[in-house]
């Protein structure tokens, strides 16, 4: 399952977007360092489902239908805030970063109101500043990177010559921090390094070789949080325009998660990620639930359209990761399982996935065993090899399957 990392100073609103992406119930507070150690939730994506396509009543198994949207989970991890200095273990540094290893990509919370300062303690809005915040993250990060980039080098100067090619032993090395070999191949080609042998590397090359590493293996969503307070609009801006080669999405995590909460209890229709709810039943609610009703419309869904949490998901599963969603099937003909459940799974998947890949993912052995797969909207006979496109409805066709 994939796997998205929350990363940001201490009370910047993590564990708030947390449990409004998750629905869980992880601690919040106002003192430094309330998470000390990682919280671990599912978290879902949202994509438009074929079943209205085909005008299907589907039954999910291993996903969620709401209104014709499908929801896919994915793996949330809540890490422990950052300070500077946390590279090398200052705070909860250590246990921080060696967490951002297991993530597949970052959800960077910023407090978009200025509300925090240096050290992670709350202040007045305005009295913080949310960029150098941002570039604080960003710098430990990078330093983290570069003493695995500087070790994995050592390493590599003993078992390489003039002649070997170095790219694989490096790869090798990162690996342990989610590191590919891809990732290790496309940096030393962006840092301009493909050909400079590790020996004759000096720190600015090894510098810019993590900072690449970092951005192409741990790709960043900036989160712009606590957009209902004062002066996080400015501040938005700021980010936008200073961050201008990455998503800076706007982001009021209490408002989502409020909404949940009153939905779970029967108060209010809402669908994550949708830019209105509908209070059920007015006398059913107390004054101050109202007012936090009224306070969501009016400061956050008139003026963002959405609470930014779900989008978030979407932008950085869709977007930054570029997964698609494939839709397998065993029997062609009903669009089921062998249950008999209508569009039963939904699976995220990466640009270049191929029809064997899918098949091995479902189980080894019908990757091993299978023959050909089938577009089950035209009945083609497509390759193993065939590279599988967003909104696909795939059967897999196996040698079992004929005995």
């Amino acid at each position: 399952m994939l796997r998205v990392g929350i990363v940001g100073k201490t009370n910047t609103g993590k564990t708030t977007f947390f449990n409004a992406s998750t629905s869980s119930t992880a601690e919040v507070s106002n003192y430094p360092f309330t998470t000390k150690k990682p919280n671990l939730g599912t978290g879902r994506v949202q994509t438009l489902c074929v079943c209205r396509e085909l005008g299907l009543t589907d039954k999910p198994v291993n996903s969620s239908c709401l209104d014709g949207w499908r929801f896919i989970p994915v793996d949330i991890l809540d890490l422990p805030g950052l300070i500077k200095g946390a590279w090398a273990g200052r705070g909860l540094g250590t246990q921080f970063l060696n967490v951002v290893s297991q993530a597949d990509a970052l959800l960077h919370v910023v407090d978009a109101s200025g509300s925090v300062d240096e050290e992670g303690k709350i202040t007045k809005p305005g009295m913080g500043n949310p960029i150098l915040d941002a570039y604080d993250i960003e710098e430990e990060l990078i330093l983290w990177f570069k003493v695995a980039v500087d070790r994995a080098l050592q390493r590599a100067k003993k078992h390489t010559t003039g002649k070997d090619s170095y790219a694989d032993p490096i790869g090798r090395e990162l690996v342990g921090i989610g590191v590919l070999p891809r990732h290790t191949q496309q940096a030393l080609q962006t840092a301009g390094l493909e050909s400079k042998h590790p020996a004759e590397w000096k720190d600015e090359d090894s510098r810019k070789f993590a900072e690449k590493v970092r951005e192409i293996s741990k790709p960043t969503v900036i989160i712009a949080n606590k957009m209902d307070l004062p002066c996080a609009e400015q501040n938005f801006e700021r980010l936008r325009d200073e961050f201008k080669n990455q998503l800076v999405i706007p982001v009021c995590s209490e408002a989502e998660l409020a909404l949940k909460r009153a939905e779970e209890k029967g108060f209010i229709e809402y669908v994550p990620g949708e830019e209105s709810f509908k209070v059920k039943e007015e006398s059913r609610i107390t004054k101050d639930q109202a007012w936090a009703l009224a306070y969501v419309q009016q400061r956050v869904m008139n003026k963002l359209m959405r609470t930014g949490v779900q989008f978030s998901l979407n932008s950085c599963v869709f977007k930054l990761l570029g997964m698609n969603t494939v839709y397998p099937v065993e029997d062609p003909k009903s669009f089921s399982d062998r249950k008999g459940n209508v569009l039963p799974d939904a699976f995220l998947v990466p640009y270049d996935y191929t029809a064997r890949d899918l098949a091995k993912q479902i189980h080894s052995e019908l990757g091993a065993k299978m023959l050909y797969a089938m577009d089950v909207r035209n009945g083609l006979r497509l390759p193993s090899e065939y590279v599988l496109h967003d909104r696909d409805i795939i059967s897999i066709v196996a040698a079992m399957r004929r005995q």
